[in-house]
């Protein structure tokens, strides 16, 4: 079963604080240069090992990724793409939880979402805020603004919506605002990926 079809809890937007913070814990990992600093953060797309990051995030070609409750890994960028500024990076693991993937066309300024990630070494750090805006290209959105709070490390890290689903990739911070990579664009980036032949088992996941 791929990261696009999982379908999620049966949460409600009344679902609890922790209980979302749990749910996204469960598919957000922390990415690390082979000598121990923090770089980012990042999201299992696959159960297999496939994580979705930045680009400006894996600098090495082996980074170091940290899951908490499974264990660290070192792991291999398999594809990367700096105009997008979305890598994959793959892990020698299986049967891990991916993250349910929501749908970023369904957005619209005071949509309620949520940021975690590794800000300042500061493991699992949640934050909350509403959607100011999202920009389209030829309709289609290309980046997502959100009054979030955000800082170094948590590049990489899933933006959500209430149901815990993955609505965007948190890339940097412009005029005070957080600015995500929404999903449909990762989605196409994993279908570039699969068509290069740069990972085996990411057709299923990018339709």
């Amino acid at each position: 079963m791929d990261a696009r079809t999982i379908a999620p809890p049966a949460f409600t937007a009344g679902l609890e604080l922790d209980g979302l913070a749990a749910l996204v814990r469960g598919y957000t990992v922390e990415i690390a240069s082979r000598n121990g600093t923090s770089q980012g953060s990042g999201v299992v797309w696959h159960g297999d090992g496939l994580i979705v990051t930045n680009a400006h995030v894996v600098r090495d070609a082996r980074p170091m990724v940290a899951l908490g409750g499974v264990g660290e890994f070192e792991g291999r960028v398999v594809a990367r793409d700096a105009r997008r500024d979305l890598a994959l990076v793959s892990i020698d693991a299986s049967g891990l939880t991916a993250a349910p993937v929501g749908d970023a066309e369904s957005l619209r300024a005071g949509s309620l979402v949520l940021a975690l990630g590794h800000p300042l070494g500061v493991a699992n750090a949640l934050s909350m805020g509403v959607v100011h805006a999202v920009t389209t290209v030829r309709g289609m959105p290309r980046y997502i603004a959100a009054d979030v709070r955000l800082a170094p490390g948590n590049s990489g890290g899933p933006l959500v919506d209430t149901a815990g689903r993955v609505v965007g990739i948190n890339a940097m911070i412009v005029g005070g605002l957080g600015v995500a990579i929404p999903s449909s664009v990762v989605r196409g980036f994993l279908r570039d990926a699969a068509r290069s032949g740069a990972v085996s088992f990411a057709s299923p996941l990018a339709a």
